[in-house]
């Protein structure tokens, strides 16, 4: 296992966690890996939208972030507290900003 952890657990959804122990600069570089590693493998190929949970560092979502975003048209989180997933990246017109979704 690397610092850092992604598995797709349906077909748009990954779930994220921490690994081995380690600093965020080694843990931005196996996040990278891992999507990187999904996507060659054509396990996730983009589409509509993807939600991420699980636990992350503000770096490593922006690793996500940055990622995801080139591959769909909606990123969501998500949201404990609100017990959904919040739409934090969008493109289109299906999803926006903030939209809460299961």
């Amino acid at each position: 296992m690397g610092a850092y952890s992604i598995i797709l657990e349906k077909e748009n959804t990954l779930r994220v966690n921490f690994g081995d122990p380690a600093q965020n600069d080694q843990i931005v570089k196996d996040a990278a890996h891992c999507l990187d590693a999904l996507v060659k493998s054509g396990k996730i190929t983009g589409g509509e939208i993807i939600r991420v949970t699980g636990p992350a560092s503000v770096p490593v979502a922006m690793v996500l972030a940055h990622g995801l975003s080139h591959l769909y048209q909606a990123v969501a989180c998500y949201d404990p507290k609100l017990s959904k997933y919040v739409v934090a990246i969008a493109h289109g017109n299906k999803y926006g900003v903030g939209d809460l979704i299961d």
